[in-house]
């Protein structure tokens, strides 16, 4: 028999070289399933065992409670901006300054590149980390512990013989991950993040540690100290001691005994910016020798022995010549400008995002005018502001009707994305089948990324409906996909149709209704034919469905091509009707709960279900409609609102009590 303990830590170990290879040195081994797999081994395990539990477990990254708030924390030693230097000019004098206060001695830099993120520090006792605090002002940062743990590339545990390290670098979002997130928020109706800084800096600091996991965020370390000073010698020594350690430090760096060498560094990577994968708006040179940056001393703002030399903006006048609408892979409508050609940062730019109607009503853009373009990254450059109103301008108005498949186009009050509602639009289909599909949906094991793609390009799959239709023989004309694989998924499909009817109205991904408002609207309507057939002031009789929700719901069921695949989805068997399961009446029934701060015995889950099972609800937020206030210890910004509106608020053993279980 395996021995738990020495299973657990061989798990860990195989997960942790696993982490390092992915999301430090980018030479992944295993694919994400098969990293998937392992981590639910050692969760399994140590959920069979708790008393093998460890704090730098893999396991506890994800799981810290949602925060009412940062706690404030001061640094062990100043963190400090640097100056800047906008040209070589302004880096030559930097140069002449440390010669000069150096006394003639030689020394020499090490140049990185400066990447645009979030400053933090994470600190180490005994080889585990313990905390993450933000820059801040410089000498006070705030705690984000619980989401730096989510980040994959902050080790949990280290191999050192210092009792207390602690290490300085920068929280980055690359791209990629910038990109899929503001497509993210288009789609939920949220602003889209400016640029990858203001998006890492948002990440790292939401109050829930789930969302910060979900964000793909990168730590790219550069200064290592112990009690607030130095580790090393030399600045060199400690990026190659923190690579040797386990963190990720930027490949891109060099030592430079000239100034001469620093400036060719410079204007490698202006040129090459563009090829990397994340954003930077510089190179950072410091001088190498710790002894000399102690010499060389600081200002009141920045240290004597550093500076930021900074690239200039890229970008460029032109003219609109027009305007186009793209639909996007969530049915979000996207204006374009059209531009007269411009080369900027040595590519030929002819088309800008103009992201919505407000972003264009905010430049005061009409077509016709000149206006400054910005290319940032390998992403649609953008339109900066409108440089001159032009003689023939006209302006742009956002269609009715979708450009690609003719389907209404809404514009929710308060939002800023106009949408295609047509859920079987070919611009979104493939977001529409994944959705469709995914675990927490209709759970259609085995229809993911790959094979969605080849069902929508070889025109297998022009309706979420069609995956009811789809037979063996097309299946096994895909890439990969064997007899035995082709069986499970059309077994799997057949199985959806049992899920019950609140899934299946999840499914269909009307806007605003997620898994608990669908609940709510099969328990009042009890037919997927009612709540189709119910006017916008019916819908809200639904629990927690009001005007915004009610009038969703009522467009998608009126947009005719909606109403087919509600036809169809009938047709192919899934379930249209719903008994409801949940308690009536009981001791809560017609009470609102909030649920704040830890309690003695319950997890706020279990209480929730108790709640529930009572007939109570239990919301998030705290309004004028709350019943009672259940305030365990840490309570925070909740039971601060709850007493400002002169709620009730009870303890635990009071929550009992009203549950008859006291």
């Amino acid at each position: 028999m395996k021995d738990p303990r020495a299973e657990a830590e061989k798990l860990r170990q195989e997960l942790r070289r696993h982490e390092r290879l992915y999301h430090v040195l980018d030479q992944p081994e295993i694919s994400d399933a098969e990293y998937d797999a392992l981590m639910r081994q050692l969760r399994e395990l140590e959920e069979r065992h708790p008393e093998l539990a460890a704090p730098d477990s893999p396991t506890q990254r994800v799981g810290g409670k949602p925060r009412e708030g940062f706690i404030k924390v001061p640094h062990s030693s100043a963190m400090l901006s640097l100056d800047n230097a906008l040209n070589e000019a302004e880096l030559r004098a930097f140069d002449s300054r440390v010669r000069d206060l150096l006394g003639g001695a030689e020394y020499g830099y090490v140049t990185e590149l400066k990447m645009d993120g979030l400053s933090m520090a994470a600190h180490y006792r005994a080889g585990r980390f313990t905390q993450a605090v933000t820059r801040g002002d410089g000498s006070v940062g705030e705690d984000v512990t619980e989401n730096a743990r989510t980040i994959r590339s902050v080790p949990l545990s280290v191999e050192t013989t210092l009792d207390d390290l602690e290490v300085r670098g920068e929280i980055v979002m690359n791209r990629k991950a910038f990109e899929r997130l503001n497509l993210d928020r288009d789609e939920k109706g949220l602003s889209r993040f400016a640029n990858p800084r203001n998006a890492a800096a948002g990440s790292l600091r939401v109050l829930e540690p789930q969302i910060t996991a979900s964000r793909r965020l990168e730590y790219y370390t550069y200064f290592l100290l112990t009690e607030g000073r130095p580790a090393m010698d030399s600045h060199w020594a400690s990026l190659e001691e923190l690579v040797r350690l386990g963190f990720k430090v930027n490949s891109h760096r060099r030592r430079c005994g000239t100034v001469d060498e620093v400036l060719a560094f410079c204007a490698e990577w202006e040129a090459r910016r563009e090829q990397l994968p994340y954003e930077i708006d510089g190179v950072v040179v410091k001088v190498d020798s710790v002894a000399q940056q102690r010499q060389l001393g600081f200002t009141a703002k920045a240290p004597r022995w550093a500076i930021a030399y900074k690239y200039p903006a890229r970008q460029a006048k032109t003219t609109v010549l027009g305007i186009e609408v793209q639909v996007g892979r969530t049915g979000a409508l996207t204006p374009v400008a059209i531009l007269d050609p411009r080369e900027v940062s040595g590519v030929t730019v002819a088309r800008a995002t103009l992201h919505n109607e407000d972003e264009i009503e905010r430049l005061g853009l009409q077509v016709g005018d000149e206006v400054v373009i910005e290319r940032s990254g390998d992403v649609i450059p953008k339109v900066v502001r409108v440089s001159a109103q032009g003689s023939k301008r006209s302006p742009f108005k956002m269609p009715d009707q979708c450009p690609i498949c003719g389907g209404a186009v809404v514009r929710e009050e308060g939002e800023a994305a106009s949408r295609c509602i047509n859920i079987n639009c070919p611009a979104r289909l493939k977001e529409s089948i994944l959705h469709f599909a995914s675990r927490g949906v209709m759970n259609i094991d085995g229809v993911g990324d790959a094979l969605v793609d080849q069902l929508v390009d070889r025109g297998l799959a022009k309706s979420v409906a069609d995956l009811y239709t789809l037979t063996g023989e097309q299946l096994l004309t895909l890439e990969r996909m064997g007899p035995k694989s082709a069986a499970n998924i059309l077994r799997n499909i057949e199985n959806s149709k049992r899920n019950p009817m609140p899934r299946v109205i999840g499914a269909l991904g009307i806007r605003f209704v997620g898994e608990r408002t669908a609940v709510f609207l099969a328990e009042a309507f009890g037919t997927m034919d009612a709540i189709a057939a119910a006017p916008v002031d019916e819908l809200q009789r639904a629990e927690e469905v009001g005007p915004k929700v009610a009038e969703s719901v009522y467009r998608f069921f009126h947009e005719p091509h909606n109403r087919e695949l509600v036809d169809r989805l009938r047709d192919a068997g899934l379930q249209f009707t719903y008994a409801s399961s949940r308690p009536k009446g009981g001791p809560l029934h017609g009470l609102t709960f909030v649920l704040t701060g830890t309690f003695p015995t319950l997890s706020r889950e279990q209480a929730k279900e108790l709640i529930e099972g009572a007939g109570g609800k239990v919301s998030s937020a705290v309004s004028k409609k709350t019943s009672y206030v259940v305030a365990g210890a840490d309570a925070g910004s909740k039971l601060a609102k709850a007493e400002s509106l002169g709620l009730r608020i009870i303890d635990e053993a009071m929550l009992l009590e009203l549950l008859g279980a006291g």
